[in-house]
């Protein structure tokens, strides 16, 4: 399938969801439907006890649904990002490397899921694989319907023809730099039970 052919902003048919869900939960992963962003903020901070380590990468979609917001202003949680903005990533480097490399709870999106169950995340630094793939104790993922693809051909196309385009330009002009695609981790399924949990949003939400 052509990456022309896809529209990689409409939201998914009840059709699709319910065949994502089956796959999904055939490979492990906790699934949860909810219909938009205020519902997945709830769901998101239902699954974040206070005083619990918790870290996200940097994330457009936790950014529109609230869940950054409401973690750095609300000190009852140990938001990790919250410390390591106050640190000094020079002389303290390795400190907020080890700090965020292993957190209670890993929160984060995908940039694309294909219909059969596997998840494509895309990262410059590389920060946020580690937990995502296993130093998390527990992963939660919130996808807007709109990034379920066919197949891994066509989540790689949504990732270089739609995702990076967008993230590269915002850099841009919030940073006068852009961004690079140095690493992508496709997961197939989860090893251990009930690890991650991944909140499917109806309307599109992120990028």
């Amino acid at each position: 399938m052509s990456s022309r052919t896809v529209d990689f902003t409409a939201p998914a048919t009840d059709a699709q969801l319910e065949a994502l869900v089956a796959n999904l939960r055939e490979r492990n992963f906790e699934v949860l439907v909810v219909q938009n962003a205020a519902a997945a903020a709830t769901a998101v901070m239902e699954r974040v006890p206070e005083g619990v380590s918790v870290h996200s990468g940097k994330s457009k979609t936790l950014e529109d649904i609230g869940v950054v917001r409401q973690l750095m202003e609300n000190e009852r949680y140990d938001y990790l990002r919250r410390r390591t903005l106050k640190m000094d990533r020079k002389t303290q480097g390795d400190e907020i490397r080890r700090l965020t490399a292993t957190p209670e709870i890993m929160l984060g999106s995908v940039q694309a899921v294909t219909e059969a169950g596997q998840l494509v995340i895309a990262s410059a630094s590389g920060s946020q694989i580690g937990p995502y793939a296993s130093t998390a104790k527990k992963l939660v993922l919130v996808i807007g319907s709109q990034k379920i693809v066919p197949d891994l051909e066509t989540a790689l196309a949504r990732l270089n023809v739609h995702v990076f385009p967008y993230e590269d330009a915002r850099l841009r002009e919030q940073l006068g730099v852009g961004t690079k695609l140095t690493r992508i981790l496709i997961t197939e399924r989860d090893f251990t039970p009930g690890r991650t949990t991944i909140i499917l949003v109806r309307e599109p939400v992120g990028v």
